[in-house]
C-alpha cells in the first residue's frame, strides 16, 4: 500500500496515511488518460460556431441577368456560394462536441492520474484545511509551507465556502470537492493535495 506523510497545515508531519492500493496504487493507464482528456476537452467546447447557408443570406431575390444570350455564365442570383457575399457550402453550425467514456473506462482514468501524482511524489494530504473567515494571504502562507510553488489543486471532502473564496484570487490554484474530482484538473495541475476526509471519500466511491 502507497504511504504518504499526513501534514498539517503549518507544513508539519503530523504521521503517516496509507492510501487504498486499488486507487492510489494503480499502474496508470496512458491511454485511457489521454482518451478521458480529450472527452473532457471536447466536452469544453461551446459549439456555438455558425455560417449562413445561401438561403439565410440577405438579398439574392432576383436573377441577375438572363439566362441566355449574355455571353456570361448562367446565373440564378447573387448569393450562390461562388459569389462574394453568398452564402457558405457546408459551414460549421451549432452542436454539441460532448460524448461519454463507458464507466469503467472514466473510472479506471481517474484512478491512474491519482496514482500517476503518487509516483511522481506530488500529492500533498493534509489533517484538515480551514478558515475561520475568507482570507487569501493566510492560503498563501499555508501554500507556503507546503512547498507549493506551481499550479496545485486543491481537493476537500465538502464545499467549504471560506477555502473556496479564499483560494478564488491565487492565479494556478484551483479548488474541487471530492465529489468533483477529475482526470483534467488532477493532471493539469503539478501538485494535488488532498485533506485527509477527502481521500477517505474519494476512496470510499473508487475503491
Amino acid at each position: 500500500m502507497p504511504k504518504v506523510a499526513l501534514l498539517n497545515q503549518s507544513g508539519s508531519q503530523v504521521g503517516d496515511i496509507e492510501l487504498n492500493e486499488s486507487v492510489f496504487g494503480i499502474e496508470p493507464n496512458q491511454h485511457v488518460l489521454f482518451d478521458a482528456i480529450v472527452m473532457q476537452r471536447a466536452s469544453l467546447r461551446q459549439g456555438t460556431h455558425k455560417t449562413k447557408i445561401r438561403s439565410e443570406v440577405r438579398g439574392g431575390g432576383r436573377k441577375p441577368w438572363r439566362q441566355k444570350g449574355t455571353g456570361r455564365a448562367r446565373q440564378g442570383s447573387i448569393r450562390s456560394p461562388q459569389w462574394r457575399g453568398g452564402g457558405t457550402v457546408f459551414g460549421p453550425t451549432p452542436r454539441s462536441y460532448s460524448y461519454k467514456l463507458p464507466k469503467k473506462v472514466r473510472r479506471l482514468a481517474i484512478k491512474s492520474a491519482l496514482s500517476s501524482k503518487v509516483l511522481e511524489e506530488n500529492i500533498l494530504v493534509l489533517e484538515s484545511l480551514a478558515f475561520d473567515a475568507p482570507k487569501t494571504k493566510e492560503f498563501k502562507t499555508v501554500l507556503g509551507g507546503l512547498s507549493v510553488e506551481k499550479k496545485a489543486l486543491i481537493v476537500t471532502a465538502d464545499l467549504d465556502e471560506n477555502v473556496a473564496l479564499s483560494a478564488r484570487n491565487i492565479p494556478g490554484v484551483t479548488v474541487v470537492t471530492a465529489d468533483g474530482i477529475n482526470v483534467l484538473d488532477v493532471v493539469n495541475h503539478d501538485k494535488l493535495i488532498m485533506t485527509k476526509a477527502a481521500v477517505e471519500k474519494v476512496e470510499e466511491v473508487l475503491a
